[in-house]
């Protein structure tokens, strides 16, 4: 086609298509649906603990109160 058409550029001589090709080509559509869900999974965890935050009555001043929320208090 190249040959009939000089003016249309082909991915061996074009370096962008041919990069482009390589991408479509080793593109793994599962590690991004892997990152995805990791992704969703911590918004849902930051959505559940501001709705826990926004029911509880905490008494800011406390630093045994704070450290517990942030998950950092004595066992």
């Amino acid at each position: 086609i190249s040959s009939q058409f000089p003016f249309i550029p082909t991915a061996s001589t074009n370096p962008k298509a041919a990069l482009k090709s390589k991408i479509v080509a080793e593109f793994r559509p599962q590690s991004l649906i892997d990152e995805l869900l990791l992704y969703k999974r911590s918004e849902d965890q930051i959505e559940l603990k501001e709705k826990q935050l926004s029911t509880m009555r905490v008494d800011v001043c406390s630093t045994e109160t704070l450290k517990c929320l942030k998950g950092k208090a004595p066992r």
